[in-house]
């Protein structure tokens, strides 16, 4: 027995003042522990903390939505891909019915709905006269609609490209080319509208001519 070489694992542990025989190595006693990983958070029971401390897991249940949710949800995926396109030409077509109902180029100036900036103050707001720029501009009288509301007659190409390239995409999969506008463009689109805005209020000329 003593001839043959024997691992640890094979013999017990050599004892503490036990003689080891010639040949035979000594070996180290078991240590409490050793060689056994720390469980980690996920063996750790719900509620417990470990005995060195540290976070508590917690979890988190989902929100249940509620029903008006979830009925908005459900009609979504239930409905036909050309139901979105068609609902917002429905209210494009509804704000150009209004236009061309009320004509608003024979109201008076507090007629409902008015704007309350000028009701108040007699000042043209960012959108003041756009409306009756519209109505000019389907009846095909585009000088007056853009002495009405140059900025809005100018951005109108640019918008109905927009929505039937989308509206195109989303009911039919037509892929027309894409309009970028860049960061700066739409910057620079609104500082002119801004800019728009003030000189339509001066009270000198030509600016005077801008106010409606």
């Amino acid at each position: 027995m003593y001839g043959d070489r024997v691992t640890s694992v094979e013999r017990p542990a050599t004892q503490p003042g036990q003689q080891v025989p010639d040949g035979v190595a000594p070996t180290a006693p078991a240590v409490p522990g050793a060689g056994h990983a720390e469980p980690g958070p996920a063996a750790w029971p719900t509620g417990e903390v470990p005995a060195g401390g540290g976070p508590q897991p917690v979890a988190y249940q989902p929100v249940e939505p509620d029903r008006f949710t979830r009925l908005v949800i459900r009609l979504h995926e239930r409905a036909p891909r050309w139901a979105v396109p068609l609902a917002a030409l429905g209210c494009v077509g509804m704000g150009m019915a209004y236009a061309l109902v009320s004509d608003p180029t024979h109201s008076d100036p507090d007629a409902r709905p008015t704007c309350l900036l000028k009701l108040t103050t007699g000042l043209d707001c960012p959108g003041c006269g756009g409306t009756r720029a519209l109505w000019y501009a389907l009846h095909g009288d585009l000088p007056a609609a853009a002495r009405h509301h140059l900025l809005f007659i100018f951005s109108v190409p640019f918008l109905a490209y927009l929505f039937v390239s989308w509206a195109g995409n989303q009911a039919f999969g037509w892929r027309l080319p894409e309009l970028r506008l860049s960061p700066k463009v739409i910057g620079g689109f609104l500082a002119a509208w801004l800019a728009f805005s003030v000189l339509r209020n001066l009270p000198w000329a030509p600016f005077t001519a801008l106010y409606v």
